[in-house]
């Protein structure tokens, strides 16, 4: 798969227009990405047990998209086979009011994965560049220092702050993967009204979920900011295709395990004294009668 496509080269000013939320590669049909797909997830696994016994490194994935984009069904096809004692998922909705007696990067920093585990995001600080951009208002409630919100630049110095946050991380051995899940304004309606005639489908769907759309030009822009400004060597981002979840799923999974790959994990090598240590082990479990 050619992820150079998928992924926001830093640097680069980002169009979401230029990235095709229907493109697929060189995958043609959902039967020929399902076989791909199953053996990146038994990849997966066995990456995952590397990562846990080695316990050098730890993967932060970090999830964002529009309403019905498919964040939860991608979390839940891709992290399908891992063990779930090595995996810890969080979904940042609004923050409490404990949360905004506290810097912007704070109640997501408290859920980081320890060395050894795989921690995902479903939605995450990003929303404090996002969200909290197409809804000024929001600022209001954080209770920032007058002089900060009088600057005008505050986007700007979030953009630094997160920046600077994930170079630190990386330098301590959390590995960061960040994926905006693209779907067409067209789709996200195609999805909206499932949920809407589909009784099944009705708990998934708020009113606010059609409200927000009709902000959809003023998301598109702060992710387009987004993209622009946090998209590093550290840390990247990729734009996954959304609008066919088969794809969707088997890009987000070609992009992990290409990164664990490229760790070059090992389990720990045993010292002399604990192989020695082995050794009586086993002595002292044949001698049992």
């Amino acid at each position: 798969m050619d992820l150079d496509r998928l992924m926001v080269k830093p640097g680069t000013k980002v169009s979401i227009q230029d990235f095709d939320t229907r493109y697929t590669g060189k995958y043609q049909d959902k039967a020929e990405a399902t076989e791909k797909l199953k053996a990146d997830l038994s990849r997966l696994q066995e990456y995952q047990d590397v990562l846990y016994a080695q316990d050098t490194y730890a993967l932060l994935l970090i999830f964002q998209a529009m309403d019905a984009a498919g964040k939860d069904g991608t979390i839940k096809h891709v992290m399908s086979g891992v063990n779930p004692q090595g995996c810890q998922v969080f979904s940042f909705k609004a923050p409490s009011n404990e949360d905004l007696d506290h810097d912007f990067l704070w109640r997501t920093n408290r859920c980081l994965p320890e060395r050894g585990r795989i921690g995902i995001f479903n939605r995450s600080y990003y929303e404090e560049v996002l969200v909290v951009r197409v809804h000024p208002e929001l600022l209001e409630r954080q209770q920032l220092p007058r002089s900060t919100m009088n600057e005008g630049n505050i986007w700007q110095h979030r953009f630094e702050d997160i920046n600077n946050m994930e170079k630190y991380l990386t330098r301590n051995g959390v590995v960061i993967l960040k994926f905006f899940l693209n779907v067409s304004k067209a789709e996200q309606k195609k999805r909206f009204m499932a949920r809407i005639n589909e009784p099944e489908k009705n708990w998934k769907f708020s009113a606010s979920d059609a409200k927000e759309r009709l902000r959809w030009d003023d998301y598109m822009t702060a992710y387009e900011q987004m993209l622009s400004n946090t998209s590093t060597e550290a840390a990247p981002w990729y734009v996954i295709p959304a609008d066919r979840k088969w794809f969707m799923h088997l890009a987000v999974a070609n992009v992990i395990c290409t990164k664990l790959k490229s760790l070059n994990l090992t389990y720990p090598t045993l010292s002399d004294q604990q192989k020695e240590n082995l050794i009586k082990a086993k002595e002292l479990l044949e001698s049992e009668s």
